[in-house]
């Protein structure tokens, strides 16, 4: 061969090899993101192409899918209850995406999860059309209803369920929400739905999950916490002597006392007392005399500081490090810089109600193919040990008094059910000028001693007289409503 032509063949055969390695790069390298291309048309055609599975409660769906009568996509999502439920589904839209389970077991929803590849193969090869796989919760139905048509009575707020021995998910609620049904299409009524829900234009924001999303002040129902690390350093190990607590009680480094709410008797009040009346005094100096380190250390055995995956993500409660003694006292008692998201406070109660065991919370409970056949099962899983079983079981009774007796006796269910509870108001604005939050947490005991629920419930109602609003007025009837919702449930 002569050189001209030899140069021509190598030229060729570098053009060849050039050509194999950008085939190769595109289809093994970049295969997956040009799949998951936003602007791949393709992908988002074949996404609705066929019905997506349902989100499954209590045995039934509470999502479904209608056919469009115009366009590229030939099915969009439909919901049931929507408003009830987005905190829960989150939505998906044919133009804006999705979110929260939506978004999180997609793969399963739509049947392209990677565990669905024998089911898919065989439905290809009998001519079945591929159809998506059912995300199973462990929400209850009734406790989901009653936690929002009470929130929808209060205005604005927020409620978090748990089963204690599981860490299952039993109600997740927020008020205002919306109904995903409405932004499910790409039509011009889903676009002005769409924006109407958008924050700027509507400033009560439907869209924020309150429940796993908003961090509120905790307010009083902060201190079963405080009550909990002061029984696990032995600051304070019988519940019914008394604390030292002088009253007024001067927070340190300043000539300012820490007040409690009218003239309750606060001075050297027994932890039990303390907890029936809500000290501020009492709880704020537990804080401050075991310091920033125990407090902090304690918070985060109960889930302060990490966000939690339920999966959908919760955002992570707060409890300051490097605090003064007098901050550390504010903070104790549920001020300052402390906050917490309703599901961190309803693990509270729950770890307390589960003899000091915190469970990791979850609300998905099986993936199933569209055969109904397992993909993956959630088991429960132990996420700390916040408090010993016999400090447990202390602060079991001093909350069982808060509502036999105290400031939580609106959560009263009677029979053979015994309620344990924490009433707060928490202060809220600059100089305290807002209306306040009503919180209340709280679980509830069985005969055989067995807990099946714990709650927790914060109310923003603007609209209340600031003089009627109180943890135990306002929040603890609804707690006591899911609480009875669950108990009902299981008989």
């Amino acid at each position: 061969m002569n050189k001209p032509l030899r140069r021509i063949a190598i030229f060729c055969g570098l053009l060849v090899l050039a050509l194999l390695i950008r085939d190769n790069w595109i289809q093994y390298v970049q295969a997956d993101g040009l799949r998951e291309d936003p602007d791949n048309r393709r992908v988002a055609i074949a996404r609705y192409a066929t019905p997506r599975g349902d989100i499954i409660v209590g045995g039934d769906p509470i999502t479904g899918h209608a056919t469009t009568s115009s366009g590229d996509f030939k099915y969009k999502r439909t919901y049931k209850n929507g408003a009830m439920w987005a905190p829960v589904t989150g939505f998906v839209s044919q133009a804006y995406g999705a979110n929260q389970l939506e978004n999180i077991e997609d793969g399963i929803l739509t049947g392209n999860d990677d565990r669905l590849f024998f089911r898919n193969t065989l439905d290809m090869i009998t001519g079945k059309e591929r159809e998506g796989g059912n995300v199973v919760t462990t929400l209850n139905a009734a406790a989901q209803k009653a936690a929002y048509n009470g929130l929808k009575e209060r205005g604005k707020g927020a409620v978090a369920a748990i089963e204690p021995s599981t860490g299952k998910i039993l109600a997740l609620a927020s008020y205002p929400s919306y109904d995903p049904s409405t932004i499910a299409g790409g039509s011009e009524s889903d676009a002005e739905a769409w924006k109407k829900l958008d924050k700027k234009n509507n400033p009560d924001d439907p869209m924020l999950n309150r429940a796993l999303r908003e961090v509120y002040p905790p307010g009083s129902t902060f201190k079963v916490v405080t009550a909990a690390a002061a029984l696990e350093d032995g600051l304070y190990t019988d519940p019914d002597a008394k604390t030292n607590s002088p009253l007024p009680w001067i927070m340190p480094g300043t000539t300012t006392p820490l007040k409690n709410e009218g003239n309750i008797p606060c001075e050297n009040a027994t932890l039990r007392e303390a907890l029936r009346v809500s000290c501020n005094s009492v709880f704020g100096k537990i804080g401050s005399d075991l310091g920033n380190d125990k407090m902090l250390e304690e918070a985060k055995k109960f889930g302060f500081t990490s966000e939690q995956f339920t999966p959908v993500r919760s955002s992570a409660s707060v409890f300051s490090d490097g605090m003064n003694k007098s901050q550390t006292a504010l903070s104790s008692i549920g001020q300052y810089n402390t906050a917490a998201t309703p599901l961190q406070m309803a693990m509270v109660a729950s770890a307390i109600a589960n003899d000091g065991t915190l469970m990791k919370p979850y609300m998905v409970d099986e993936l199933q193919a569209h055969s109904v056949d397992p993909v993956e099962k959630t088991e429960p899983e132990k996420l700390s040990e916040p408090l010993s079983a016999k400090n447990a079981q202390i602060l079991q009774s001093m909350m069982e008094t808060v509502v036999k007796e105290g400031t939580g006796t609106r959560a009263q269910i009677g029979g053979d059910v015994t309620v344990g509870g924490k009433t707060g108001t928490a202060q809220h604005g600059e100089n305290n000028s807002k209306n306040p939050y009503a919180w209340f947490l709280s679980y509830a005991k069985l005969a055989d001693n067995s807990s099946p629920v714990a709650v927790a419930v914060v109310v923003e109602d603007d609209a209340a007289v600031r003089d009627d609003i109180s943890g135990g007025g306002l929040a603890a009837p609804i707690a006591k409503s899911v609480m009875e919702a669950v108990i009902n449930s299981k008989k």
